[in-house]
Formats: structure tokens, C-alpha cells, sequence
């Protein structure tokens, strides 16, 4: 009689933990990695159930590391989920511009491995950054300057320059130059005048101091 409670609460427990069993064994025991692509520079990572290919959500422990055909590697990086898009990780950091060759592994809540290769180019800012995101910048775009005026400056009168002293003097002398002097002809006119008439005194006493 003493075995029955044993056997009855045996049934309880099992009961009890069958239900939560049964969704981890309908899921399976791996998780599907598939690197779906990639966004700015930041690599898109799905993951799913091998089993029923259920999103696996809830706490996830995966990262992802990179290498270029040049031989640059980058990584291993922390995957953290994607707000909105259940199932999908992706990386805080950029990936610089080139061809990667991509692997994500996985080790909570089930392991998982999954690799791929995309082509990256210069990361374009306007996607607004997971928290803590590195390697990309926001913000609005700078103003553009306006054209500077090219307007014609308007050329400033110039003052006539008075005439100085020395600008009159030589004008007066020019001007005496250019005009005929108004008492050259009665001077000459008066001396021959007065030659004629010497002249006829002269003569005429000449003619007195014969006839005496």
C-alpha cells in the first residue's frame, strides 16, 4: 500500500513535465543558422529550429566573424536580435566595404553553425543604429551654402580734377602766344610817319641853305 502514493505522485510529476518536454523535443536539438544578407554593412543572420524550423527567440548566445578575399578579418562579433523580426540577428558593428566570406555559430540554446558570402559596400547612413551600434555615423544632412552674390559693383563717379595754378599760367601764356598784338600796327604806322616827315624837314632845309 505504501508504493501507491509513490506510484501517484511518480504520474504527477511526469505530467507535469511531459507537456513542457514535448515543444523542445518537437523543435529538435540544433539550430539553423542561414546568413541572409546584409544591410549597410550590418550582416543579417536567421535563425530557426532544424526540427519544425520555428524562429528560435528567447535568450540566444551566437556570433559571427568575418574574412575578405584582400585577407582581412574581422570578429568574432556578438549577434543580437533584430527589433520586430522574430528569429533574425544581426551585429552592432559594420562591416567594412569589400567580399566577405561570413560563418555565425550559435551555442545557446542549442548549437548551430551556418556560413556564407556577400559583398559589402560603403556603409550609406540614414538607417538609425541598433543600441550601441559602432562604426556608422547619423544625423541630418549639412545645409547647403548659398551661392555666393555675384552682383556687378556699380563703378563710383569720379570728381573732375580742378586746374592748378601752374595749369593756368602756361593756358594764359598759350593764349598770349595765339593772339596778334593789337599795337604792333599803330607803332609801326607812327614811325613811318614820323620818317617822312624828318625827311621833308630835310629837304626843305636843304633848299633854304641854297637859296642863300
Amino acid at each position: 500500500m505504501r508504493t501507491r502514493p509513490l506510484v501517484v505522485a511518480l504520474a504527477l510529476a511526469g505530467a507535469a513535465v511531459l507537456p513542457a518536454a514535448v515543444p523542445v523535443a518537437a523543435h529538435g536539438d540544433t539550430v539553423h543558422l542561414d546568413v541572409s544578407g546584409q544591410r549597410n554593412g550590418r550582416v543579417s543572420t536567421v535563425a530557426t529550429w532544424e526540427n519544425d524550423h520555428d524562429p528560435v527567440t528567447g535568450e540566444f548566445t551566437g556570433t559571427l566573424a568575418a574574412t575578405a578575399t584582400d585577407g582581412r578579418t574581422v570578429g568574432p562579433w556578438r549577434l543580437v536580435a533584430v527589433p520586430g523580426e522574430p528569429g533574425t540577428y544581426t551585429t552592432r558593428e559594420i562591416l567594412p566595404a569589400g567580399h566577405w566570406r561570413v560563418s555565425v555559430d550559435c551555442a545557446f540554446p542549442s548549437p548551430g553553425h551556418g556560413e556564407g558570402e556577400l559583398d559589402v559596400e560603403a556603409a550609406v547612413v540614414g538607417d538609425p543604429p541598433l543600441p550601441g551600434a559602432t562604426g556608422a555615423t547619423t544625423g541630418a544632412p549639412a545645409p547647403i551654402p548659398a551661392p555666393a552674390s555675384t552682383a556687378t559693383p556699380t563703378p563710383t563717379p569720379t570728381a573732375p580734377t580742378a586746374p592748378t595754378v601752374a595749369d593756368n599760367a602756361a593756358r594764359a601764356r598759350s593764349d598770349a602766344r595765339d593772339t596778334p598784338s593789337d599795337t604792333t600796327p599803330d607803332a609801326a604806322a607812327w614811325a613811318a610817319i614820323g620818317t617822312a616827315v624828318a625827311a621833308v624837314v630835310l629837304v626843305a632845309t636843304g633848299f633854304w641853305l641854297r637859296r642863300r
